[in-house]
């Protein structure tokens, strides 16, 4: 029974601390979806060299779509002018991170690994981009036909509203926004972030502080950890909290940022419609450009927090502290909400 209520009092503590940051990041996500115009984002993605292929990673990263739902997005891109190189980096930094992501992140992992994340993203996304653009070549510029887009998923970036010149026009723009967050966004994120909450809860419970500590760094642990996130499929708030519980058990920042790069970032099923849509070479520097990032990097934090000595389990636990005790009550009351409304609507609808 001890371990019952520990597991439960852990599982309420990261509830507790995320829920807000949870919150604020699905706002700004659905703001994102509906009020970004798609012709900018075609018009900023295609062309040749390296500028597409940074506007991709730049554009992607505040996105709130997954390793599944960026497929779909990134095909309406490819279609509308963007170049293979361009369409790889968007489909690696867009499930890497994300704006509720990013807002959770600070919330449980503190505000360092907050900055490493998307940057790690960024340059894994730049990198496979150009390495595309080696083994491809720059006469792949012009988009090639593509499989059939599948219009119904929601998460795809058709949508392009018209800007709110009216009063009435904002308003409506303004509840698709809210909708879009709380009612699509969170049901496409809810199955696999109560997954990753439950997971990081027993991870607390069952492994001691420090406990993984000689195992959980270094080059073997990385490799083990990308050869365990590439297949899976986990969004990228919801490996989050798992991420957090990793640190605490005692792995190493790099490796968990490994975790965190490689585990969004693609699983089986995106693989094979990578390589449908955009070619093997396209799909080999997508795959090589994940893992040779992830692992770099995840080399290059942990000796960069190692010289600076930077303690990143002692930034983890004041993040939460600056959230009013009533607004972290009534967001956590606000997302068990969310929950039950989404459990509702698959059960009966």
């Amino acid at each position: 029974m001890t371990y019952i209520w520990q597991f439960l009092l852990n599982l309420w503590i990261i509830f507790l601390e995320a829920s807000t940051w949870l919150l604020l990041g699905l706002i700004v996500a659905g703001f994102i979806k509906i009020f970004l115009p798609t012709r900018l984002l075609n018009r900023w993605l295609g062309g040749g060299g390296v500028r597409p292929v940074l506007n991709a990673a730049i554009i992607g990263t505040p996105l709130p779509l997954c390793s599944c739902s960026v497929i779909p997005a990134a095909i309406a891109l490819r279609r509308g002018g963007a170049s293979r190189a361009s369409t790889v980096s968007f489909l690696i930094a867009t499930p890497e991170n994300g704006a509720d992501s990013i807002a959770i992140s600070y919330a449980l992992l503190g505000p360092v690994m907050t900055v490493i994340r998307p940057i790690a993203a960024i340059i894994t996304a730049v990198g496979a981009g150009i390495l595309t653009t080696i083994f491809v070549g720059k006469s792949e510029n012009s988009p090639a036909a593509t499989a059939e887009f599948h219009n119904n998923d929601h998460c795809c970036a058709e949508h392009e509203p018209p800007p709110p010149a009216k009063p009435g026009i904002l308003l409506r723009n303004l509840k698709k926004a809210f909708g879009f967050a709380f009612l699509d966004l969170f049901a496409d994120i809810a199955g696999w972030l109560a997954i990753g909450l439950v997971l990081a809860a027993a991870i607390r419970t069952i492994v001691l502080p420090g406990a993984m500590a000689q195992w959980g760094s270094g080059l073997p642990a990385m490799v083990a950890i990308l050869v365990v996130g590439i297949p899976m499929y986990i969004c990228a708030t919801a490996s989050t909290p798992v991420a957090a519980a990793m640190l605490l058990a005692g792995v190493s920042p790099g490796t968990v940022l490994v975790f965190l790069l490689a585990g969004p970032a693609t699983n089986l099923g995106t693989v094979g419609i990578v390589r449908r849509e955009l070619g093997t070479r396209a799909l080999a520097s997508y795959l090589i450009g994940i893992s040779i990032g992830s692992i770099g990097l995840g080399l290059l934090t942990d000796w960069i927090l190692s010289c600076w000595q930077i303690d990143v389990l002692a930034q983890m636990s004041q993040p939460h502290t600056v959230i009013p005790h009533w607004l972290a009550m009534s967001s956590s009351l606000l997302v068990g909400a969310l929950f039950l409304w989404t459990a509702v609507r698959r059960l009966f609808y």
